[in-house]
């Protein structure tokens, strides 16, 4: 792999992949560690200089490519770009990116001239983009399609063109996870470095012991971005305090909720990052092995990761004797088939183990018996790409944002009736109000916000009265709720939420792994009674209508028994969207069960027997719905 990463100074300069050296990551940047030489010294100042120079001397256009671009035509922007600086016979870099975290604003092109800061355009589709170049690069900035301009020292900025920090969508984040996504080149691992990576993975190990990175991580609050909210520096205490030589670490980038999308953009805008937080997360439980479970429908996100091992195995980052510090480590990556009930630590254990993904009772937990009946630990790719920024910054700075019991900052995937959706990274303790009206621009065409749908299928569904609530664990738990992914669904007053309790179900019992008869069962019983409720009388038969009523008499306490019997997370969280939609549009279900009708009009089958038979009143009674 030419480049940054191969070069030596001199003769006397000896390290490199197959004879490590602890100074390795800092010498190619600060260099040279490994000896004293002032002609040394002159030379690796004199080649950042002159690959500055160079970087800077022809245009660069950075054209985001990851799944949500392609989604939205980035290929054939991409294609549009080539060609036209082909015609115009320019010399300049283009560079795919991931996604910057305005997914609505996407294709995104960003242009950077020589000396001058960088420019990002969007939507900028395969028609759009030969005008754009051939503004930029006579120096006009068109006016429409301006996202805004990386701040950049040492680059002129453009005149009149806002910051991209200033920009309302991102004004009020606090992009830490996300700060090279869409900005730095995924597929480069010298631009990695270049910008401080893997500098903390090096330092911890060459310098701190297992049981001092786990001391820092515990001091930095960080917790399970996963869902649950565990805290990470205990979970790998107890792995490292587990019995045996061989531990593993297990990323659980397997993302099967509807609505979420931050796995995948983390890992496809800068991969290096979790590689890092997965290597330092290792080290300090004594893991010699450690497995990224993704799903095989994200094959961008597979690609980038690969690619990323294959550069930090031929740098002397992982394999054997990493950076002489006797630590050896592998990764390998696993491709999930897609099961929905795959994304729990036990069920993912046992599809490495190549068994069918079924979860198992806790405990014994997989801290002292998981893969392989080894200690293991199970993370999600937002948990580990904290890691390396904890450890190169210090745990004070991490917690110095958020909350006394939710530090740091969480990503959201922002999607549904919201006029900017994307990735969005806050400080924890941020209001939703503020991610879905300043960051999120509220729900377009002058519709009114009804709900919000937090944490994936098996989070809850909040009215727009508790929009004030902050995001954190305790304060969503609370409301019925639950950080989940963090995938954030916006719905409008169109929106019907006994139906959206239904859809939701359905997914939850279609993705059932059947193992458990309170989730097998009481998911099945729940669909049956809210597809009753959102049809036409006139479909059933004898009894069906007295059925009904019963079943909706009841749904709440099957709800509950769901949640407290069942095996595992799944199962134990199934009952959620029907409990808090329940408990927040109950007129909903009572204009559903007693009027037979949709107030949003969504139910079409409930609709459609209203129009042909007309509405009997029922007798309600305490209790029924």
């Amino acid at each position: 792999m030419p480049g940054l990463i191969d070069e030596k100074c001199c003769r006397r300069c000896w390290h490199g992949a197959s004879r490590p050296c602890p100074d390795r990551v800092a010498c190619l940047v600060e260099g040279p560690l490994c000896h004293e030489d002032e002609g040394c010294r002159r030379h690796y100042a004199e080649r950042a200089a002159a690959a500055r120079r160079e970087k800077l001397a022809r245009p660069a256009i950075f054209v985001g490519t990851a799944t949500c671009a392609q989604a939205a035509g980035a290929g054939r922007t991409l294609d549009a770009v080539r060609r036209r600086l082909a015609g115009r016979k320019v010399d300049a870099d283009v560079v795919e990116v991931g996604c910057l975290g305005l997914c609505s604003a996407e294709p995104i092109v960003g242009v950077q001239l020589p000396g001058r800061t960088r420019v990002s355009f969007g939507p900028v589709t395969s028609e759009k983009a030969p005008g754009l170049l051939d503004d930029v690069l006579e120096g006009r900035i068109p006016p429409a399609g301006v996202i805004g301009q990386h701040r950049a020292d040492g680059l002129e900025p453009w005149p009149a063109v806002p910051y991209l920090d200033e920009h309302p969508f991102f004004a009020p984040q606090t992009r830490r996870v996300l700060a090279n996504c869409g900005v730095a080149d995924p597929s480069d691992i010298n631009e990695y470095i270049a910008r401080g990576g893997y500098r903390a993975y090096a330092g911890v190990l060459c310098s701190r012991t297992p049981e001092e990175v786990c001391d820092l991580v515990a001091a930095s609050g960080l917790r399970g971005r996963g869902g649950a909210g565990f805290p990470t520096g205990a979970k790998w205490k107890l792995a490292l305090a587990g019995h045996g030589e061989q531990k593993y670490l297990i990323c659980n980038a397997d993302e099967g909720d509807p609505g979420a999308f931050t796995d995948r953009a983390l890992i496809e805008g800068d991969p290096h990052r979790l590689l890092e937080g997965i290597a330092a997360a290792a080290y300090a439980i004594r893991a010699t092995e450690a497995y990224v479970y993704i799903r095989a429908e994200y094959p961008r996100a597979v690609g980038r990761l690969a690619e990323a091992i294959r550069q930090a195995r031929a740098c002397g980052l992982l394999g054997h004797n990493v950076l002489d510090s006797g630590f050896d480590l592998d990764i390998g990556i696993k491709q999930g088939a897609g099961a929905f009930v795959g994304g729990e630590e036990t069920a993912l254990i046992h599809s490495l183990e190549g068994r069918r993904g079924m979860p198992r009772p806790r405990p014994p937990y997989p801290t002292s018996r998981g893969l392989f009946e080894k200690p293991t630990v199970v993370h999600n790719v937002e948990t580990l790409a904290h890691v390396p920024a904890i450890l190169a910054r210090g745990p004070e700075w991490f917690a110095s944002v958020g909350t006394a019991a939710s530090k740091g900052t969480k990503v959201l995937s922002l999607s549904g009736k919201v006029a900017r959706t994307g990735l969005v990274e806050v400080a924890m303790g941020t209001p939703l109000r503020a991610i879905v009206l300043d960051i999120g621009g509220g729900v377009p065409r002058g519709k009114s916000l009804k709900a919000v749908q937090v944490g994936g299928p098996l989070g809850g569904c909040l009215p727009a009265s508790h929009l004030d609530v902050p995001l954190d664990y305790e304060s969503l738990r609370d409301l019925g709720a639950a950080m989940g992914s963090g995938s954030l669904v916006v719905m409008d007053a169109d929106a019907c939420m006994v139906d959206l309790a239904r859809f939701l179900t359905d997914f939850i019992h279609r993705e059932s792994c059947g193992k458990c008869i309170p989730c097998r069962e009481g998911t099945r019983r729940m669909l049956e009674i809210l597809e009753r409720v959102t049809r036409s009388r006139g479909m059933e038969e004898g009894l069906g209508a007295l059925e009904r009523f019963h079943g909706v008499v009841y749904l709440s306490r099957l709800a509950e028994v769901i949640q407290d019997a069942s095996l595992c997370g799944l199962g134990q969280a199934a009952a959620n969207p029907v409990l808090s939609t329940l408990r927040w549009f109950r007129d909903e279900y009572e204009a559903h069960v007693y009027e037979r009708r949709c107030p949003a009009g969504v139910c079409a089958e409930l609709e459609n027997g209203r129009a042909e038979g007309g509405v009997r009143s029922e007798t309600r009674t305490a209790g029924d719905v």
